[in-house]
């Protein structure tokens, strides 16, 4: 699986150049320093922001009622966007919290201000629609993944395509991804990490 090695964790990114929209953040955008544990949106309530990571990591997190737990159903890593995108800009109510995963630093605008750039730019109109289509093709993969490949696989490919996301993230957070158990992510890492398959 060689070939996957270092593409995007996120790969709505792939193909797009959101270069303009990095600059706009950097330029224009609130500097905020989040605390590990700090939301910049809650689930159930309006979605309201786009930000851009100079440093840290962010998880998306939905609430299980029926068991009482939470689930990580994401990531966004530094260098990336976060947002409950397209909820943000329009602001609907948000389907997941969106939590910082250690001290972070961003550069947050409001999804209000992110809707007048596309509203007011044919070009940037076009982007909108572009990582809508992609957001759409990343979530519906991973969610076909849950039934094409095993835990193994996906653990598997996960470390392939994204190695630094096994030294960044807790146990437990990628196992919530992956919908595996912790106790099970470890046997998996022991196998794989010494080619022990039982």
């Amino acid at each position: 699986m060689t070939h996957q090695t270092n593409k995007h964790f996120n790969t709505y990114k792939e193909g797009l150049d959101l270069e303009f929209l990095r600059e706009y953040c950097m330029e224009h955008g609130e500097r905020r320093v989040m605390e590990r544990g700090e939301t910049l949106e809650e689930a159930g309530e309006p979605a309201q922001w786009v930000a851009f990571v100079e440093r840290g990591c962010f998880k998306y997190m939905v609430h299980n009622d029926e068991e009482g737990k939470d689930y990580c159903t994401g990531f966004a890593f530094e260098g990336e966007f976060v947002a409950d995108f397209p909820y943000c800009l329009d602001g609907d109510v948000s389907e997941v919290s969106i939590e910082a995963d250690m001290p972070c630093v961003v550069r947050v605008i409001s999804g209000q201000e992110l809707q007048a750039l596309f509203d007011n730019d044919p070009k940037m109109a076009k982007m909108d629609v572009k990582i809508l289509k992609n957001l759409f093709k990343m979530v519906y993969g991973r969610d076909l993944d849950h039934y094409r490949y095993t835990a193994r696989s996906r653990y598997r490919r996960l470390i392939d395509r994204c190695p630094q996301v096994v030294q960044q993230l807790s146990l437990k957070d990628i196992a919530s991804f992956l919908n595996i158990t912790p106790i099970y992510l470890s046997k998996l890492r022991r196998e794989v990490t010494f080619g022990k398959e039982g």
